[in-house]
């Protein structure tokens, strides 16, 4: 399946588990104000984020299908990557926010209706497992669809936690187990959305690829036949499952009077794509003579 049909596909998955999130929030929104739990109040927090990441990563979805022009060579398809690190970020301030609530909460905690709490908590785990079906079968193809749906995972998780404190209040009348919820949602939140904004930073520093050991690279260039010296060796990704890689190349000189260059090519950019744990189908060579290393700035 071609990368726009991913896209297309994707973009219908965000669409519904949108439609589905933000009829859940509403309803949560209600529940919290009508039961004045910390833990329906967190999880309305919480979908108010996942729906505005949903928003977020819809829109990304439909950068990405827009084809690349001069002014941007690669059209929008870093937009999936900018959007998951802001969901992060996002998530990242609900969870403390829940967590210093719900130690305040259980100082003093208030008094929360058990009943109107079951039923927000069940109506949100059902809404919630609709959105992770709809989102399960694209949440590998990109950061923003994983994003999205570890988002609506821990939308799942947050309303049984919900479910569960209603139980415990209804069957011993321990208040603080609201609180607790609370801080068992922000507990979920929190190291997840740590690691997904580590892995969309390191995209946008345009660190190496995950998987991919430059110095390996270095060895099979140099390991070809009429190769002299690689140089400005560098290697990034774009967005998911696009990664790039660029390097001068040094040649016999020979390469460059006996039409040999043009093999060597060949062969450095298909040792790339199919030598290594990621594949690099997007690579740029410059193959050099030896002398013109004497006149060629910032090489490294």
């Amino acid at each position: 399946m071609s990368h726009d049909h991913h896209h297309a596909a994707n973009r219908r998955r965000l669409a519904i588990a949108l439609t589905i999130t933000a009829t859940i929030l509403l309803v949560e929104v209600v529940g919290a104000w009508w039961t004045g739990s910390l833990a329906l109040l967190v999880d309305a927090g919480h979908m108010l984020t996942d729906t505005g990441g949903l928003v977020m990563a819809l829109t990304a979805a439909t950068l990405a299908l827009r084809p690349a022009t001069a002014q941007r060579t690669w059209g929008y398809r870093r937009a999936e990557v900018l959007a998951a690190a802001a969901q992060a970020l996002v998530l990242f301030g609900v969870g403390i926010y829940a967590f210093v609530e719900g130690v305040r909460r259980l100082v003093a905690p208030p008094e929360v209706p058990a009943d109107g709490l079951l039923l927000f908590g069940v109506l949100g785990l059902a809404g919630n497992v609709a959105a992770i079906v709809v989102l399960s079968a694209g949440r590998s193809t990109n950061l923003n669809m994983r994003a999205a749906f570890l988002e609506v995972v821990n939308d799942a998780l947050g309303s049984v936690a919900v479910i569960v404190s209603a139980v415990v209040i209804a069957a011993t009348g321990y208040l603080r187990a609201d609180a607790l919820a609370g801080m068992f949602i922000s507990v979920l939140i929190v190291p997840r959305t740590v690691m997904l904004l580590r892995e969309s930073t390191h995209v946008l520093l345009e660190a190496t690829p995950r998987g991919l050991d430059l110095d390996d690279v270095r060895r099979h260039i140099l390991g070809l036949e009429h190769v002299v010296d690689v140089h400005d060796l560098h290697a990034s990704q774009i967005a998911t499952g696009l990664p790039v890689l660029s390097a001068h190349v040094v040649l016999d000189d020979s390469c460059f009077h006996d039409g040999h260059a043009p093999r060597v090519l060949d062969q450095l950019q298909a040792c790339v794509a199919q030598h290594f744990a990621v594949s690099v189908e997007h690579s740029t060579f410059q193959l050099e003579p030896a002398a013109h290393g004497t006149h060629e700035p910032g090489a490294h």
